[in-house]
């Protein structure tokens, strides 16, 4: 499975980004999709995730603010941020596991940058 992602850039705080992520490969195995980001020296982290059934999770950080979503027709997976923040700078990564994640694919990232 390969992950492109595409959407990043530099936004003002308040701002909105939508990030995409196309998947092509062998997806019919695919569970889950997520994204994940990581900050400058922090540990990379769970923002949002989707599930093959449509249930989806979000990290308390980002609740109310981000969506999921994908559209099975185009093998693509998106994140919607609105109400951006600086704490939301990051560098952000497309993540496609299998169940019980015995296969686990990444893509290469897209920055994120949010001035204040």
């Amino acid at each position: 499975v390969q992950l492109v992602e595409s959407g990043g850039g530099l936004v003002q705080a308040g701002g909105s980004l939508r990030l995409s992520c196309a998947a092509s490969g062998s997806i019919f195995s695919i569970y889950v999709m997520a994204w994940c980001r990581q900050a400058p020296g922090k540990q990379r982290e769970l923002v949002a995730h989707i599930t093959n059934a449509g249930t989806t999770n979000y990290a308390d950080s980002v609740k109310a603010r981000f969506t999921i979503s994908r559209d099975n027709a185009k093998n693509t997976v998106y994140l919607q941020m609105n109400s951006l923040k600086p704490e939301d700078t990051a560098v952000y990564y497309c993540n496609a596991y299998t169940y019980g994640r015995l296969k686990d694919y990444w893509g290469q990232g897209t920055q994120v940058t949010v001035s204040s």
